[in-house]
């Protein structure tokens, strides 16, 4: 079996659903092109050989039976829904490889001793509705059904329409959380440079990062800007310049993995011949320890009360995501190890800083990642982009994993 050519094919294939006029992919939960391409792979699954299935929501599985243990199942997979104008690897690429390694695998050795699974998940971007990760939560029995009754798109579809006109509903209250499931590999692409810098083929994630992120509102006084003395200002620009300058500072002094970002600004009235009264702004901190995260933001939080009652004005702080990290189970991790060595492939153990599946679903089934590396880490962006080479070599690893937890 010819993986490389195989692999390119694929990814040719369902590039070309959901491919956007204006440049990259555009695939949101419930649109033609997710349909499209949810039946695609459908179609592609069943041509390997692997019986296929949807559940209630539309997460789709692929499914070669095990020979001794049918009722232990092994699970690889991704998202297939992208970002507006993305790329063409994200989350697509996860679920290309699974079933390219299942594929090889029955190939080669025939059919396992654990049925082995491949899992295309409904959505995990939040870029059509606003929500994350309704594939995954799905799965486990986490989605909250109550919030998406009352949601719709930027264009106005409500949620629920867009699902039944997909033929999908929501999941029985009386559904049950699979009890089969022994583990659950995602690859992935890394969305970042430490693959690509360190010239390494494949990343073995052991930690998902925690991540906190605020909203801050920032009061002082606006006033004209050529008869304001500089001893009589308010001027909310200029302390939120000290906050994020210091609060940088002292990130760059703790040193990785923590990661601290100032994302949006938002100065009023925000013209040029205004002192600003007013910033809004926003604070995404990540940390792969729970308690360094949090030690780390609240020490943020008061150092910013501080500076805004030093300069006279008053300041708001909401803390509206809270995610612990989310660790990689022990014995998963070692077996990507052994695989990725027994290819006599470079690797690095690492933590993802950014959110995935994986960090939902790792609470309930024995979970590990694999990361390949990203051009420039570049990402959500049509410019996105992985060397064939190292996307085969994720392809092979994952199948040596897949090997020992299904043939062993």
């Amino acid at each position: 079996m010819d993986i490389k050519t195989l692999l390119k094919e694929n990814i040719d294939l369902f590039t070309s659903i959901g491919n956007d006029p204006t440049g990259g992919m555009t695939r949101l939960l419930y649109s033609d092109s997710w349909l499209e391409a949810q039946n695609q792979l459908k179609a592609t699954l069943e041509e390997s050989g692997m019986t296929t299935h949807f559940d209630e929501i539309g997460n789709l599985f692929g499914r070669l039976e095990g020979s001794t243990y049918p009722e232990e199942t092994i699970l690889s997979g991704s998202h297939i829904d992208t970002v507006v104008n993305g790329g063409n690897l994200d989350g697509q690429y996860g679920i290309i490889a699974a079933y390219l390694a299942v594929h090889y695998l029955k190939e080669t050795y025939g059919q396992p001793l654990r049925s082995l699974e491949v899992i295309s998940m409904a959505e995990e971007e939040g870029s059509r509705f606003p929500m994350a990760f309704w594939g995954s939560k799905n799965f486990v029995n986490e989605a909250n059904k109550e919030a998406a009754n009352e949601m719709a798109d930027f264009k106005g579809v409500k949620f629920v329409d867009a699902m039944k006109a997909c033929g999908f509903d929501f999941k029985p209250e009386t559904a049950t959380k699979r009890t089969d499931v022994k583990a659950f590999l995602e690859i992935h692409i890394e969305q970042g440079n430490v693959l690509e810098n360190k010239k390494l083929q494949i990343g073995v994630v052991n930690n998902i990062a925690g991540q906190r992120r605020y909203t801050v509102t920032l009061k002082g006084e606006a006033n004209h800007a050529g008869t304001t003395p500089m001893g009589y200002r308010k001027d909310a620009v200029y302390a939120f310049s000290k906050i994020c300058s210091e609060a940088i500072g002292k990130a760059e002094e703790v040193g990785d993995p923590l990661v601290l970002t100032f994302g949006k600004v938002e100065p009023k009235p925000n013209t040029v011949n205004v002192v600003p009264g007013e910033v809004l702004f926003t604070i995404d901190c990540r940390h792969t320890d729970k308690e360094e995260l949090k030690n780390f933001t609240e020490s943020l939080e008061k150092r910013m009360q501080e500076i805004a009652e030093e300069m006279g004005m008053t300041i708001d702080i909401d803390l509206w995501m809270d995610e612990a990290p989310v660790p990689m189970d022990e014995s998963i991790v070692s077996v990507i190890e052994e695989a990725v060595k027994s290819e006599n492939i470079d690797y690095l153990i690492m933590h993802s800083g950014a959110g995935h599946d994986s960090q939902i679903i790792a609470p309930h089934y024995p979970t590990a990642m694999i990361f390949v590396p990203s051009i420039k880490g570049i990402s959500h962006n049509p410019a996105e982009e992985t060397k064939l080479e190292d996307l085969v070599a994720g392809v092979k690893t994952l199948a040596g994993a897949l090997y020992k937890l299904a043939y062993k």
